[in-house]
């Protein structure tokens, strides 16, 4: 157990608040999650991905049991370009894909955390810090405060904490399109445990079958105007429904999946973002990890998974670095590169996804040549088998090196 850091703050908990505190936890330090809302946040947002190696970092603080009892297994994955069907290749002796409702995801990591003995303050929203030489002091909108070592920032992609460590540091980047979900009844053969990648005629979708016979599906709508969550479904969703069938009105099974699906089925996940590379991770006291530092697009595979990582590195480098400073530059150095990499992968494949009906065209003949040739190790296998081995020392890398 470290000597001098013995407790964290940790503002949000949401996905990789309540990772952290409980890996925390097994690092011997004691962490308590504070959350602006009034209780967990289990009904926020549609559904997810967990890549292999965000189930393998769940392991580590005994979560992925929970989160597999919750979520859909998915080995095989398939891209639809026109009429065109193909395989995308996969990897070999890895878990599948798990597709989870994020509010199932919340509530098991809010379980997990809270069965370890992690405490969780609701309706604390943070509006300052204060620090000196040996702690850091949360303040919250209520007047209440919290007093720890450290103040992890686990706030998400609109973090209160990243303007505090940096108030220059960059915002979200908006990819102009809106997110929607739905479960929804269609005749089209969908095989099981699979899911779809559908360049649509005028935008992209994906779907995959679930156990009870109804079809998942999500939509990428192009929305040039910005739209919060709030006002993205302050919209009726009919009228949402509208734009989507027309969108939609192509394309197979796009079509039969927006014409089924009802307004009371819609989800409104709202505005789709990434992050830009941010300069300052942490300063002081504080730090930042999940969607408040690194979040590609909801689609990429890899934003819940890198988040959950985060998390648990975080708690290696607390625990075996007693220098505040000299632990988060450590997990800095550990995190950075991957984390970019996987953004710089994502922003490749939004610029598919926005293709015009040209570059669509020469999509469905260059894409099933291409994919022939595809080598998923060398794509991706680096960042799927990655694992995280949590009991092995953290070797310290100073801010200045």
């Amino acid at each position: 157990m470290s000597k001098s850091i013995r407790t964290a703050i940790i503002i949000g908990g949401g996905i990789s608040g309540p990772v952290a505190a409980a890996a925390l936890h097994r690092a011997g330090i004691e962490a308590r999650v504070y959350e602006a809302y009034p209780g967990p946040a289990y009904g926020i947002g549609s559904n997810l991905a967990l890549a292999p190696n965000g189930m393998a970092a769940l392991e580590i603080v005994g979560a992925a049991d929970g989160v597999r009892a919750n979520a859909l297994p998915l080995a095989r994955q398939t891209m639809s370009v026109g009429k065109k069907l193909i395989d995308l290749p996969g990897l070999v002796g890895v878990e599948p894909l798990r597709q989870v409702d994020r509010p199932d995801l919340h509530q098991v990591l809010h379980d997990t955390a809270a069965a370890a003995g992690v405490q969780f303050e609701y309706n604390k929203r943070l509006v300052s810090v204060d620090e000196n030489a040996d702690s850091v002091t949360a303040v919250f909108a209520d007047g209440s405060t919290a007093t720890a070592d450290v103040l992890i920032g686990a706030d998400g992609i609109r973090s209160t904490v990243r303007t505090l460590v940096d108030p220059n540091a960059p915002g979200p980047t908006y990819l102009g399109m809106l997110g929607f979900g739905a479960y929804t009844d269609c005749s089209f053969d969908v095989p099981p445990d699979s899911m779809t990648f559908a360049f649509g005629k005028r935008a992209y979708y994906l779907y995959w079958a679930m156990p009870d016979g109804t079809v998942a599906w999500g939509a990428n709508l192009p929305q040039e105007k910005y739209l919060s969550l709030t006002e993205a479904r302050s919209v009726p969703a009919e009228h949402w429904l509208r734009i989507l069938r027309e969108t939609y009105a192509d394309d197979t099974p796009g079509a039969e999946l927006a014409r089924n699906t009802t307004a009371e089925q819609l989800i409104t996940v709202g505005a789709l973002h990434i992050m830009p590379s941010v300069p300052h991770w942490y300063r002081g006291r504080m730090v930042l990890i999940g969607d408040a530092i690194h979040a590609p697009s909801n689609t990429s595979g890899q934003g819940a998974s890198m988040a959950i990582e985060s998390a648990v590195e975080l708690a290696r480098c607390l625990r075996d670095i007693p220098d505040p400073e000299t632990a988060f530059a450590t997990y800095e150095a550990m995190r950075r590169p991957r984390v970019e990499a996987v953004a710089a992968r994502v922003a490749r494949m939004n610029s598919h996804k926005a293709a015009g009906p040209i570059a669509r065209a020469a999509m469905q003949v260059m894409m099933p040549i291409m994919f022939k040739k595809m080598n998923p190790e060398k794509l991706y296998g680096h960042e799927q088998r990655f694992r995280i081995d949590f009991d092995a020392p953290v070797q310290p890398v100073h801010a200045n090196a």
